[in-house]
């Protein structure tokens, strides 16, 4: 149900001692803060494990299992329609169109609508609980860097694969600076790492704290027997009798964090422009490029002489969003370029 619906019902069960189970992830990215404080004033559990990672233990993970631990960052594949599409895309060399349809045939997308998943919001609504949780902080409202897998081209599948590398869109939330940085967005990650490695409907969480170090779950994310494993899960810890505070601690014990600036989160990227065959049209984007401090690593360059086009891949060394974003800004305007280039960080 949506979100306004879904608030009502269980705004009401809640302030009538009644315990709450959802998988909700988006009533509670956008309404969890409000819904945890009427639970505990109510003395009655609201559960919602379900509603990330599927089938994962992710939350109660945080909540019981590394509870101790001062967790400093948590990240990985948070939505299994966008990991099957990308793990499908490079295996049977399809484009993008065919393989969601593939994608919603086999239930793992939904029929006629995929837009939360394909754009991010999804993963990003996962992030934010996670945040919650990991951090023990109030559920943030901050602009944060959102992208989906919409632009992703089969072109860019096949030229990351030479390259060593996969397209996986990832959900990350750290402190920086003791200040919260959240994003979604598609990231090239090289073959030989673990999350390289996690295809098809696969999600995987990774926590980085002290001192456990490093943590990775893995698991099915999406589907009705994860799911309803957590639900159930959920409703098992209800029938012990145990009345929990939504999010790990009390509601007045957690925290509200600033923001990171956006404009100083920093990656190499991945720049795919195509291009009129034409001279000179190389030096125009190198040029600008550099007027933004954007140095270039590697140029992959592939003539198409029958269209008298080009494709043109520039890996650049690392540099902050400000600059990418402004450099970028003013290709829209060279008619020399057939359309806004394709840019994808690199993760390491």
């Amino acid at each position: 149900m949506g979100g306004g619906i879904s608030k009502k019902i269980v705004e009401k069960a809640l302030k009538n001692k009644i315990n709450v189970i959802t998988p909700n992830k988006a009533l509670i990215a956008k309404y969890g803060d409000y819904l945890s404080k009427l639970a505990e004033k109510n003395n009655v559990n609201l559960e919602f494990e379900a509603s990330v990672a599927g089938g994962i233990p992710i939350l109660r993970t945080i909540k019981d299992g590394v509870a101790t631990n001062r967790i400093k960052k948590v990240y990985g594949i948070l939505n299994g329609t966008t990991n099957y599409i990308l793990s499908e895309m490079e295996k049977t060399d399809d484009n993008f169109n065919n393989v969601l349809i593939k994608a919603q045939k086999l239930g793992y997308a939904e029929p006629g609508n995929s837009k939360f998943d394909l754009n991010g919001f999804d993963a990003f609504a996962k992030v934010r609980i996670l945040s919650a949780l990991a951090f023990n902080n109030k559920i943030s409202k901050h602009k944060c860097i959102m992208e989906g897998i919409e632009n992703i081209n089969l072109k860019d599948i096949k030229i990351a694969s030479q390259l060593n590398l996969r397209i996986k869109l990832l959900g990350i939330s750290e402190i920086i600076n003791n200040q919260l940085f959240e994003t979604v967005h598609p990231c090239l990650v090289h073959k030989n790492t673990y999350i390289g490695n996690v295809n098809g409907v696969m999600n995987a969480v990774i926590l980085e704290g002290k001192p456990i170090g490093e943590s990775v779950l893995q698991g099915e994310g999406a589907g009705p027997g994860p799911t309803s494993s957590s639900l159930l899960s959920d409703l098992l810890s209800i029938l012990r009798g145990n009345v929990r505070h939504p999010f790990g601690i009390a509601f007045k014990d957690r925290k509200t964090m600033k923001p990171y600036d956006n404009n100083k989160y920093t990656n190499s990227l991945y720049l795919r422009f195509e291009v009129k065959d034409k001279p000179g049209v190389l030096s125009s984007i190198t040029n600008r490029l550099a007027k933004f401090k954007i140095s270039i690593k590697r140029i992959i360059q592939t003539p198409d002489k029958k269209n008298k086009k080009a494709t043109i891949v520039i890996i650049t060394h690392k540099t902050n969003e400000s600059n990418a974003k402004n450099s970028l800004s003013i290709f829209k305007k060279n008619k020399n370029i057939i359309k806004f280039p394709t840019l994808i960080r690199l993760y390491s």
